[in-house]
């Protein structure tokens, strides 16, 4: 337990000596830390991102080594400073359970209690506001990069005439990450292979679709992609090519994980293709029809591997929650005849 917390629960023993016993005061205590820690915890991140972009100033930088001089801060670094009140938020109920141990009062001991069950509560619910700002930061800065392209741009062979395109809107997809529910379980970079060259897709495979997307460069970096440096990044790779102005254009239509077959291509197969590490995706609709099928080749046989197991795993999972198909209709399992 640092010096700093100590003195600021003796001044808050001090403020309120006369409340009848230290189980009240730091009752008291624990319902101004709690609150403030919350609040700063969750503006942690924001915080020390905008502190790396300011370090590129050289003018800020000048400033803060001056201000890291100074004795109050005992040769810490601002980021160090940030960072220890979440360090010390995890001592309290340490701190908390030494006073119950020394405490001889039966009554004592049993707000003592009480309140070390309070911070322990405040601190797995603190935790469960972490993971869902995360979350939604996460895919707040997914939906920034990807672009839906409309229909008629996707598939050339669709005709629309120009008068009558205004019938169909151009953001009708982009609520479809919106639900903060969904979770993100893996990304990445792949190559799709064409008829003529390989493509550099970029996909997001979620716990009900996956997504196939395009990495394009824009003519002009969108200046949403400025703002989403002020939120934690979800990704090192997609966080580089949200910086260089690149998004992701959809390439077709998610695919349902319950529609969804994955069947993986042997080294055999593989070489005589001209592939390696390549799988195989293919989109079926509800009569069982293939209605898309991509050919994806992995930088390495981990990271084929890797996705492997979390499409087979995401698939099965969500075919577990969402209703049984109809017995009428033979479903195709995501790892029947899996192996080419």
């Amino acid at each position: 337990v640092s010096f700093d917390f100590l003195t600021g629960l003796l001044d808050t023993i001090q403020s309120s000596w006369k409340l009848s016993s230290l189980a009240a005061v730091l009752s008291k205590f624990q319902e101004s830390v709690c609150c403030s820690h919350h609040e700063y915890c969750l503006n942690y991140s924001s915080a020390n991102l905008y502190l790396n972009n300011l370090k590129t100033r050289e003018d800020f930088g000048t400033f803060l080594k001056w201000c890291e001089q100074n004795e109050l801060c005992k040769r810490l670094h601002l980021s160090d400073l940030l960072v220890s009140p979440l360090q010390r938020l995890t001592k309290y109920p340490l701190l908390l359970r030494g006073i119950w141990k020394r405490s001889n009062d039966a009554a004592e001991k049993q707000s003592v209690q009480a309140i070390i069950k309070q911070v322990d509560n405040s601190i797995c619910d603190l935790e469960g506001k972490v993971k869902w700002l995360e979350s939604f930061q996460k895919f707040q800065q997914i939906q920034e990069m990807i672009v839906w392209p409309p229909i008629w741009e996707r598939n050339k062979k669709v005709f629309l005439p120009e008068s009558l395109r205004h019938l169909l809107k151009d953001n009708m997809a982009e609520g479809l990450l919106s639900p903060v529910n969904r979770q993100l379980l893996n990304e990445g970079r792949l190559s799709l292979a064409g008829a003529t060259k390989f493509l550099d897709v970029y996909l997001f495979l979620f716990d009900d679709l996956l997504l196939i997307t395009k990495i394009k460069s824009a003519k002009k970096k969108p200046a949403a992609l400025d703002a989403s440096l002020r939120s934690p990044s979800p990704n090192p790779e997609l966080h580089g090519l949200g910086r260089d102005g690149t998004v992701c254009s959809v390439l077709d239509q998610p695919i349902p994980l319950d529609r969804l077959v994955l069947k993986n291509i042997d080294p055999f197969h593989s070489a005589g293709c001209g592939l390696q590490n390549a799988f195989l995706i293919i989109h079926q609709n509800r009569y069982q029809q293939c209605i898309g099928i991509f050919t994806l080749q992995a930088p390495s046989e981990a990271v084929k591997k890797t996705w492997l197991s979390h499409i087979k795993t995401a698939a099965t999972a969500y075919r577990h929650v969402i209703e049984p198909p109809q017995p009428s209709l033979r479903r195709l399992p995501v790892n029947e005849s899996s192996e080419i």
